[in-house]
C-alpha cells in the first residue's frame, strides 16, 4: 500500500492530494520556499512548462534576479507577459531572457559569459531545459541530439558558471544546482557503458534515447556531489523526477514519434496528469530548500535511489570522462585551442 501511495504522489495529479501520500518528513508545498531575497537564479528552459512553473515560484519568494535561457523569442515574451499580469512590473524586471539553443554549445558558452559579466553572485542552477520523447537525431556536432541538449549542453553551461557557483558559496552561502531527470531513466538500455560516442549515436528509440539521457542527468548530479561537493561543501547539486505533467512535451511532441499512440499519453491520460506548478514542486525544492546533496528527489521531496545503472559511482566516471572528450574534440577550435580549461568541477 506505501508503495502505491508513493507512486501516485511521485507520478500524479489529482488536485493537490497526491503530494499529501507519502509521509510528512518527504511532503513540500511550492508555498514552502524559502525567502530569496538577494538570490540570483538560473533557469533554462524557464519560459514555459515545469520551467515556467519554478521561474514563477522563485518569482514570488522574492528573488532578486532570474535569468531565463529560451530557444523561442515568442515563448519568453508570452511568460514575460504572463509574469506582468499575474505579479506586476516588478517582478519582471527582475527577468533577464537570453536566448540560447542548448544543442548550439558555442552559443551556451556565450551565454554563459553573459551571465557571469550581469551578475556577481549565483545561488540556484536549474537545468531544466530538455528534448522529450521524440526521434533520433544528430546535431550539427554529430552527436545524437538527446544526449547533446539534456546532458552535455546542461554540463557546458555549468562548467562556465563554476566561478560564480563557487565565489558565492565561498561567501558562505548555500548554492543548489538542480538537475531535471526522470523516471523515464529506467528505458535506458541495460547494457549503457558511456564507452563512445558511436555507443552514444546508436538509435535506441524515442523512449531509449530520452531515458539514457535522463539516467546522465542523475549519475551527473552524483558525480558533481561526489567532486565539487567535497571540494565546496556549500554547493549541493542533486537530480529531480517531476512525476507525469501536462506539458508541450505530453501533449504534442509525444506525436512526432507516435502519431496515434501518442494520443494515448496527450488525451487519454490527461486526467491524471500534474499540472506545471505540480510538477515543478520537486525541483523547486532540490535548488531551494535541501540541505541534502547527490541525491535523486522525486515529488515531492522524496530521495528515491533510481535503478542499478543510476547507482553506479563507475558509469558515471565514464560518463564524465566520455562527455569530457566529446565536448573538447567538438568544440576544438572554438575552446581547447584558445586555451579555454575545460573544468567538470
Amino acid at each position: 500500500m506505501e508503495a502505491i501511495k508513493q507512486t501516485v504522489a511521485q507520478n500524479m495529479g489529482f488536485g493537490d492530494k497526491a503530494h499529501t501520500l507519502v509521509p510528512e518528513s518527504q511532503q513540500f508545498a511550492l508555498e514552502q520556499t524559502p525567502d530569496l531575497s538577494g538570490k540570483v537564479a538560473v533557469v533554462t528552459g524557464g519560459s514555459e512548462g515545469i520551467g515556467y512553473g519554478a521561474t514563477h515560484t522563485l518569482l514570488t519568494h522574492n528573488i532578486a534576479k532570474v535569468f531565463i535561457l529560451s530557444v523561442s523569442k515568442d515563448v519568453i515574451d508570452g511568460a514575460v507577459d504572463a509574469i506582468k499580469q499575474e505579479m506586476g512590473e516588478a517582478a519582471a524586471k527582475k527577468v533577464v531572457w537570453l536566448q540560447c539553443d542548448m544543442s548550439n554549445w558555442s552559443q551556451v558558452v556565450e551565454t554563459g559569459n553573459i551571465i557571469q559579466k550581469q551578475t556577481d553572485r549565483l545561488d540556484i542552477l536549474i537545468n531544466n531545459a530538455a528534448r522529450g520523447i521524440m526521434s533520433y537525431q544528430v546535431t550539427d556536432y554529430g552527436v545524437d541530439r538527446h544526449m547533446a541538449v539534456n546532458h552535455m549542453g546542461h554540463v557546458i553551461l555549468t562548467s562556465h558558471l563554476l566561478g560564480l557557483l563557487k565565489s558565492t558559496a565561498r561567501k558562505g552561502d548555500t548554492v543548489r544546482i538542480a538537475n531535471q531527470a526522470s523516471n523515464a531513466h529506467q528505458a535506458a538500455p541495460g547494457d549503457t557503458k558511456f564507452a563512445s560516442l558511436d555507443e552514444l549515436n546508436q538509435d535506441l528509440g524515442p523512449n531509449g534515447q530520452y531515458g539514457r539521457s535522463k539516467l546522465a542527468s542523475i549519475l551527473y548530479s552524483r558525480y558533481l556531489a561526489r567532486h565539487l561537493t567535497k571540494e565546496h561543501p556549500n554547493i549541493l547539486v542533486n537530480a529531480t523526477h517531476p512525476g507525469f505533467v501536462d506539458t508541450k512535451m505530453s501533449t504534442q511532441d509525444i506525436h512526432e514519434p507516435y502519431p496515434l499512440g501518442g494520443y494515448a499519453m496527450s488525451v487519454g491520460m490527461a486526467p491524471l496528469k500534474k499540472n506545471i506548478m505540480q510538477g515543478a514542486v520537486s525541483i523547486v525544492f532540490a535548488a531551494t530548500a535541501t540541505k541534502e546533496s547527490g541525491q535523486y528527489i522525486c515529488p515531492p521531496a522524496v530521495p528515491e535511489s533510481g535503478n542499478s545503472l543510476a547507482q553506479d559511482e563507475q558509469l558515471g566516471e565514464q560518463l564524465m570522462k566520455l562527455t569530457i572528450d566529446v565536448i573538447k574534440e567538438k568544440t576544438y577550435k572554438d575552446s581547447v585551442e584558445k586555451g579555454c580549461p575545460f573544468q567538470a568541477y
